[in-house]
C-alpha cells in the first residue's frame, strides 16, 4: 500500500501512465492516431467499430453528443482477439475487454465467473500481467434481495473466476449498473508490466473487510491505484461511504459532498496534489436522471474546468445516488 509519509516523486525508468482524455471525435479518427490503446463510446448512439480497441459502453451520457474517452501511450500498439477477450498492447501496457450475454451462462453469477476466468487466463499469460484498474458494467445491478441481489451474485462469480489471481493485492475498480435492455456484462481492464501502488482511504474500511451484510463474498478492490511511475492516480468508484456504511440516505447534495471529501482523502493519502484540474478526467454516475442537472451544477462549482463525463448509472448500493471515478495526474 502507498504510505502517506512518502513524498510523491515520478519514478524515472518506469512506464509513463496512459493519457486519458475526452474528445469529440469519430472512432475511426482516434483509432487511426499513433499510440491509441483504447477508445470508448457511450450509450446507444455511439458508433460501432470492429477494432478490438473500441468499446461501446452501455451507459447513456446526460450530455449530447457524448465525447469519446481515449487512452493513448507512447508506443506502437498491437491488437487482436483471443476467445471472448478483445485486447491491445503497447509500450508495456495492456487493454483487455470481455462482453458476455448473461443468458449464455445461466445469469449474472455464471457470466461473471466465465468473464473473470477468461481474463485471468489471458492476462496471466501476458508480460503485462499486473492488473491495475478494472471497470465492470452490470445490468440491473440492484435487482434482488439480500444474497440474491445481482451485485452480490456478480461478486460471487468474480471471486470464483479469479481464484487466487489477486492474492497479492487488489486493483482499483468500478462496478456500476447499466440500463441496456440486454443483460450484457461488460468488463475491461488496464494492466502493465510493472506493479502499481494500491491506496486505501483512511475514512473508509477496506472493501475486503466489509461485514457479512454486504454479501457472502466481499467486494475485492483497492480504493485507488498509483501507476508504476507514480505519475497518475487511478481512482476507483467512490461514493458517500464512511467506514463501511452508506451516508446521507436520500440527500443528493450531502452524498455528493461526502463523495468529494472521500476523493480528497484519497489524493492526500497518495501524496497527490489536492484538487482536480483540467487534465483530470472524471466520470460521474447518477442514479436518477432528474438529479443530473443538480449534480452538474455542483460539480461546476466545486470542480471548475475539470472534464466530467456525466453518465446514467446505478451505484452498487441502492441507497447511494451518485458515484465518481477517474484520474489525477501528478
Amino acid at each position: 500500500m502507498a504510505q502517506a509519509s512518502e513524498h510523491l516523486q515520478v519514478q524515472p525508468g518506469l512506464l509513463r501512465a496512459p493519457r486519458v482524455t475526452y474528445r469529440m471525435a469519430a472512432p475511426q479518427t482516434v483509432l487511426a492516431e499513433p499510440g491509441t490503446l483504447a477508445a470508448f463510446g457511450f450509450g446507444a448512439g455511439a458508433s460501432d467499430s470492429d477494432d478490438p480497441r473500441w468499446l461501446r459502453v452501455a451507459l447513456e451520457c446526460f450530455d449530447a453528443p457524448a465525447p469519446v474517452e481515449l487512452w493513448q501511450v507512447d508506443a506502437e500498439v498491437s491488437r487482436g482477439c483471443e476467445g471472448a477477450v478483445r485486447w491491445s498492447a503497447g509500450g508495456g501496457w495492456l487493454f483487455a475487454a470481455v462482453e458476455l450475454d448473461e443468458a449464455d451462462f445461466g445469469g449474472i453469477e455464471g457470466a461473471s465467473r466465465q468473464a473473470y476466468t477468461e481474463l485471468r487466463r489471458f492476462v496471466g499469460a501476458r508480460d503485462e500481467s499486473c492488473v491495475l484498474r478494472i471497470w465492470n458494467y452490470i445490468a440491473d445491478i440492484n435487482h434482488g434481495q439480500d444474497d440474491a441481489e445481482r451485485y452480490k451474485q456478480f461478486c460471487n462469480g468474480r471471486a470464483a473466476g479469479l481464484g487466487d489471481f489477486f492474492a497479492h493485492g487488489f486493483p482499483a475498480a468500478t462496478a456500476i449498473g447499466h440500463h441496456d435492455r440486454r443483460r450484457v456484462l461488460q468488463i475491461y481492464l488496464l494492466a502493465s508490466i510493472d506493479t502499481g501502488h494500491a491506496v486505501e482511504n483512511p475514512r473508509q474500511v477496506s472493501a475486503w473487510h466489509y461485514p457479512r451484510q454486504y454479501g457472502r463474498t466481499s467486494p475485492g478492490f483497492a480504493r485507488a491505484m498509483l501507476m508504476p511511475a507514480r505519475d497518475a492516480l487511478a481512482i476507483s468508484g467512490t461514493a458517500a461511504v464512511v467506514g463501511y456504511a452508506s451516508a446521507h440516505e436520500g440527500d443528493l447534495d450531502a452524498q455528493l459532498n461526502e463523495t468529494l471529501t472521500n476523493l480528497e482523502a484519497l489524493l492526500a493519502t497518495a501524496d497527490m496534489p489536492a484538487g482536480f484540474d483540467t487534465l483530470s478526467p472524471l466520470k460521474t454516475y447518477v442514479r436518477h436522471p432528474v438529479d443530473a442537472p443538480r449534480v452538474r451544477d455542483i460539480l461546476h462549482q466545486r470542480l471548475p474546468g475539470v472534464p466530467v463525463l456525466l453518465l446514467h448509472g446505478d451505484v452498487c448500493r441502492r441507497e447511494l445516488l451518485v458515484e465518481i471515478d477517474g484520474w489525477r495526474y501528478a
